[in-house]
């Protein structure tokens, strides 16, 4: 037995394979229904053309079900010529069976029903215009069937009305089924273009700050080796003065830690760096982040947890991503500098870092809308931050929440995928 085909992927070939299905269902149907009449109510049928037709149907699902293993796209056309030689067969099955008498004539409307859903107006006429000349030439050339033709009541309802029944079943569950994929499949297209057309836009405005940043990066470097020799200077004239002394030797701390990090930029602005992330155990790593941020923010007070299970997993890390968890460190201490909560968990697939401050929270009315454009939680902030945050976690294959703490204040929650260290 063949292995079941893999669905293909474009919407084309989609179609065809649910036009198959179709197909399969329809002609079984019939081929029952046939059988029944025959051996149950006695039909008076020319059975050898009849069967003939319905394996002719069959040959072409096998053969259509072949050809969806090729790698070549359908086209418009082709599913076209699929739908005309379904017309086709309805056209001589029902010559065989009746013609318009065959309480089945309104089938018609389902190969009708699929074109106008799946192909261009012009075809979709096209197949309209089969069908109705196929319906005309029943009304005047057919076989007839005197059981169909005669009203045969079964039970207190006519075999006619019965058989209308049957077909109204058939052909409305097949064009639920068929309408519902192909919708369900448009809206997965659909959403699937606009998450490309926001991930275009993001990266767009990725580029342009990075662009800015690389510009603003060499600006940078003269004023801040002014501000330090000055600083050296002052340092000479306040040399009586410890207090003094002190202050200024915590602004040449922040000083050269601007300049270090701005040196730290360039030098990872190589995309082949950039590309081959560093593998790194989590905890190690967060608190080393962790130790540099209070470099940057002497004013806080902070608490981390890391929790205290066997098995520490390993995450692939560079330069952005740790940009990019200062950034809600900074956000965390800039909404309150007190009592900060830093803590890593993990499970098997996913490694957890919350941060935890005691601010004022953040309004619901921007909620969702934080990191995906320029919008900012500050009164004079731009969002720069949480966007370029946002944009480089989620290139890790990871995501950032942020949510109104129970007790106040803010919970932020960045989840990133945990390599699997028994690869490799």
């Amino acid at each position: 037995m063949h292995p079941a085909l893999p669905l293909p992927l474009s919407t084309p070939n989609r179609n065809l394979v649910r036009l198959t299905i179709v197909r399969g269902i329809t002609w079984t149907g019939f081929l029952a229904a046939i059988i029944f009449g025959i051996e149950v109510i006695g039909f008076q049928l020319r059975v050898v053309p009849v069967i003939c037709v319905i394996v002719a149907m069959g040959l072409i699902n096998v053969a259509t079900w072949w050809r969806l293993g090729r790698p070549r796209a359908v086209t418009d056309t082709e599913y076209l010529l699929h739908l005309l030689a379904d017309v086709a067969g309805l056209t001589l099955l029902f010559y065989f069976t009746g013609g318009s008498t065959n309480p089945f004539i309104t089938y018609y409307l389902v190969p009708i029903t699929i074109a106008a859903a799946t192909l261009p107006w012009r075809f979709a006429w096209l197949i309209a215009t089969a069908s109705m000349a196929g319906y005309t030439f029943l009304m005047l050339f057919f076989e007839p069937v005197p059981q169909l033709s005669h009203g045969i009541i079964v039970g207190s309802i006519s075999l006619h009305v019965l058989g209308m029944w049957l077909n109204f079943g058939l052909s409305a569950g097949l064009v639920t089924f068929f309408i519902y994929k192909m919708a369900h499949a448009l809206r997965r297209r659909d959403q699937t273009l606009s998450r490309t057309r926001e991930a275009a836009l993001r990266n767009e405005q990725v580029l342009a700050v990075a662009t800015q940043a690389a510009g603003t990066a060499h600006e940078l470097g003269t004023p801040l080796s002014t501000m330090a020799v000055l600083l050296n200077e002052m340092r000479e004239d306040a040399r009586d003065d410890p207090q003094l002394n002190a202050d200024i030797d915590l602004l040449r701390q922040q000083v050269d830690t601007c300049k270090s990090r701005l040196q730290h930029l360039v030098a990872n602005a190589d995309r082949r760096r950039l590309a081959e992330p560093e593998q790194r155990p989590a905890g190690e790593w967060l608190a080393q982040v962790v130790q540099r941020w209070l470099v940057l923010r002497p004013d806080v007070s902070h608490r981390l947890d890391i929790a205290e299970r066997r098995g520490m997993p390993t995450l692939a890390v560079d330069a952005t991503l740790e940009q990019a968890l200062m950034n809600l460190l900074n956000n965390a201490a800039d909404a309150n500098p007190e009592q900060i909560a830093v803590s890593l968990d993990w499970d098997s697939d996913e490694v957890i870092i919350d941060i935890r401050d005691h601010g004022p929270g953040v309004a619901m009315s921007i909620a969702d809308q934080l990191g995906d454009t320029f919008i900012s939680t500050k009164s004079k902030g731009m969002g720069i931050g949480l966007f370029l945050t946002h944009a480089t976690i989620n290139r890790f294959g990871g995501g950032v929440s942020l949510y109104n703490h129970e007790e106040g204040g803010t919970l932020t929650e960045v989840k990133l995928p945990r390599l699997d260290t028994s690869q490799g």
